[in-house]
């Protein structure tokens, strides 16, 4: 299976930016988006399906905002919108795909950039999604939850990590909290087969901040411990470039 998790940035932008051209071309299995920014009805799905796509959308009530969507070649045995959390599913920021071998799941995380209530709001969903995750593991012991997770886990996910110390993505409490869902069961695909710096997958659109290569590691595909050894190839796709983030990879023998 070909998985690849993409923030989009607003998916009507990118698809302005010839993504669908792009997306074509990857002929993924599975394709999660994060940051749709639009209701169903404002998607061109006669296009994607075009490309031999079941889409599937949970966009936020509030219009132009968060959103998540899964586009699936296999057409999914279940599909569940939100985790059941009104606060959050609110904000669209929750959708799996169960399929036979495997779950699924598009996850947007909050961003704690505005100010310190939106903040707090990221702190109390990474302790109720952690919840979440784990129960649902019990449940589903064949995950794959790819997203954009907002936290950059370790030093060298990031560009600058003295000078973001003290920035939200970076805080020690963000990355606690990263450590403590690796240890209870979640593995980071990408860092399992590439140990190497600067690779980044999210880049600020002030002074030329990805032409520098000055960017964060915030996009993952996490997997259960238990498929470990089935992943096959990772990567992170910065020739893509209809977001401030980029693509990343995930091919996985399930």
């Amino acid at each position: 299976m070909k998985i690849i998790t993409y923030n989009l940035n607003g998916i009507r932008a990118a698809m302005s930016k010839e993504w669908l051209t792009w997306l074509k071309a990857t002929d993924a299995d599975v394709v999660c988006l994060q940051e749709t920014k639009a209701q169903p009805e404002q998607i061109d799905t006669a296009a994607i399906e075009a490309l031999g796509y079941n889409c599937y959308y949970y966009s936020a009530q509030k219009k132009g905002y968060s959103g998540v969507a899964i586009l699936s070649k296999q057409k999914p045995l279940h599909v569940e919108y939100g985790c059941g959390i009104g606060a959050y599913d609110f904000e669209g920021r929750v959708l799996r795909a169960d399929f036979e071998t495997c779950s699924v799941l598009s996850v947007y995380h909050p961003s704690g950039s505005s100010g310190d209530d939106r903040q707090a709001f990221k702190i109390q969903w990474l302790q109720d999604f952690h919840t979440y995750a784990l129960d649902l593991k019990t449940k589903i012991p064949n995950l794959i939850i790819s997203g954009d997770y907002n936290i950059c886990h370790k030093a060298i996910d990031i560009h600058n990590p003295k000078s973001n110390a003290h920035t939200s993505g970076f805080l020690p409490e963000e990355r606690a909290w990263f450590d403590g869902f690796v240890a209870s069961g979640f593995v980071d695909s990408f860092r399992h087969l590439n140990d190497e710096p600067h690779q980044y997958t999210w880049w600020s659109y002030r002074a030329g901040a990805r032409g520098k290569n000055l960017g964060w590691r915030i996009d993952y595909n996490m997997v259960t411990e238990n498929l470990v050894d089935k992943i096959t190839r990772v990567a992170i796709l910065p020739d893509a470039m209809h977001s401030d983030h980029c693509p990343v990879l995930l091919e996985i023998n399930v």
